[in-house]
């Protein structure tokens, strides 16, 4: 039933696209005729109690969000959800129902929910003293400076801290043309490093770029396995690296920056082998190697606790933010004492940067992390939970790729695995089933079709089972 009024809807013949969003997903799964209906799987139990809200209603909200913030923020589901208390892996509207959070506040989220050793750094810090700047010595930023390259391999050892992931790359960028005497960038498409007016050169979606001059950015092959133009040859995407310097620049360039997965782009997992032939092209070519880290750091892979490490090389500079401060505004630009250097040729200053209070949760983060043994438990969850994936995929052809690893993962969903074209419609369909059903995932890519599942890393077994059981629940009507 589900396809046949999504190719109506396409074809104009008499049934609207809303009416078609609205039919499936208020219908239940479909069961074998004559069966009785599937029962919906059901939450693993949590001991968390939420306490009741009094604040004010999700309708005034996003009605004075509306008179009041900009037109350009958007929101998820038809009817944006009003969460009011987060607990874990856990989220609370304001009505007390419990939702699964899939998607981690955008992979920002690293060690849970109002997780209590981080609520505790932060207060304690906050009674003593919540701003100076760094015209003043503190103890909290050197700690946490010091904790932060402890975790970085090689030469990686200068901490300059921001407070996004934006920043970051803004500061990372401004590094390599000061250090290399180059202009020229190179980044990857279907990249994002950010929204501002630099960072917005370096990304590679047309969806997040606004028409503006974007500066000397040379935007090269992704290294897509899925649905890259040579599949999984790093040699042949390195090649045409290569050959972008030597026709497309001045054969000099001043850095190269890539995520090893691509958030926004869709949880895409570049080629083997690709960075370590990228790094040696553009090393050659004098420019230095940037890691942008600000989703896939802290062991969220499992595997490793730097994406970079999953690809054997080590960066000449890395950028993060997100996980590093658990909802904290926090950011870092980690580089070699060398690189770092060309920053005192001016005054370089960061008002809120590496702020008590945000050093104090930041340390806490990497703390928990190390306590908790994260990175271990996302590879056991998450091998768990791609397996679990593919099983799925075998089921249902809508599920067009399982990529990814630990709890950096994603589902691209196609209508057409051979053609491979995206799902967009039924993705939205499937977006609203699996929040009535309690999961909140992301999504992502160009076209929107890719299920981002990337959750605060306490995210246990039992999480995974149920969210794949809601999934295949949810997909049994296509």
């Amino acid at each position: 039933m589900a396809a046949s009024l999504l190719r109506r809807a396409a074809s104009g013949r008499g049934v609207r696209p809303a009416e078609v969003l609205r039919r499936l997903v208020s219908s239940e799964a479909a069961a074998p005729q004559g069966a009785p209906p599937r029962s919906p799987p059901e939450m693993p139990p949590f001991d968390h109690q939420p306490r009741p809200y009094a604040g004010m209603a999700g309708a005034e909200i996003f009605e004075k969000r509306k008179a009041f913030l900009g037109p350009s923020l958007f929101h998820y589901y038809q009817k944006p959800l009003n969460i009011v208390e987060g607990k874990m892996q856990y989220l609370y509207d304001e009505h007390g129902r419990r939702y699964l959070d899939c998607f981690g506040g955008i992979v920002t989220v690293s060690c849970g929910h109002c997780h209590p050793d981080i609520v505790n750094a932060v207060v304690e810090q906050t009674k003593l003293l919540q701003h100076t700047t760094t015209i003043y010595l503190h103890h909290a930023i050197v700690e946490f400076a010091e904790a932060l390259t402890s975790k970085m391999p090689g030469n990686l050892k200068v901490v300059y801290f921001v407070n996004s992931g934006t920043e970051a790359n803004e500061l990372a960028m401004l590094m390599a043309r000061l250090y290399s005497g180059n202009l020229s960038m190179v980044a990857l498409r279907n990249a994002y490093h950010g929204g501002s007016a630099g960072t917005i050169g370096l990304t590679g979606l047309q969806t997040w770029k606004y028409p503006i001059p974007q500066g000397e950015i040379h935007h090269v092959m992704n290294p897509d396995p899925y649905r890259g133009t040579f599949g999984s040859d790093a040699a042949a995407y390195a090649k045409e690296i290569e050959e972008h310097i030597n026709y497309g620049s001045s054969g000099r360039v001043a850095g190269f920056i890539a995520e090893t997965f691509q958030g926004v782009g869709g949880a895409v997992e570049l080629a083997p082998g690709y960075l370590k032939l990228a790094y040696d092209i553009v090393r050659k070519a004098g420019g230095v190697c940037i890691a942008d880290e600000v989703q896939s750091g802290f062991g969220r892979t499992g595997s490793h606790y730097w994406g970079f490490q999953t690809q054997g090389v080590i960066p000449d500079i890395v950028t993060m933010a997100k996980g590093i401060g658990n909802g904290l505004p926090l950011g870092a630009v980690v580089t070699t004492p060398e690189i770092a250097s060309v920053l005192t040729q001016k005054i370089q200053f960061n008002t809120f940067g590496g702020n008590p209070v945000c050093s104090a949760g930041g340390l806490a983060v990497l703390k928990v992390l190390d306590k908790e043994k994260r990175q271990a438990h996302c590879a056991y969850v998450g091998s768990h939970l791609v397996d679990r994936l593919k099983v799925l995929q075998q089921k249902h052809e809508i599920i067009g790729d399982v990529r990814g690893r630990g709890l950096m993962l994603g589902v691209e969903l196609v209508t057409d695995r051979k053609e491979k074209t995206p799902a967009k419609a039924e993705t939205t369909v499937l977006f609203e089933k699996l929040k009535d059903l309690g999961i909140l995932v992301g999504k992502g890519g160009l076209h929107g079709n890719v299920f981002r599942i990337k959750p605060p890393m306490c995210f246990s077994k039992d999480d995974a089972d149920f969210l794949v059981d809601a999934m295949d629940y949810a997909m049994s009507g296509f």
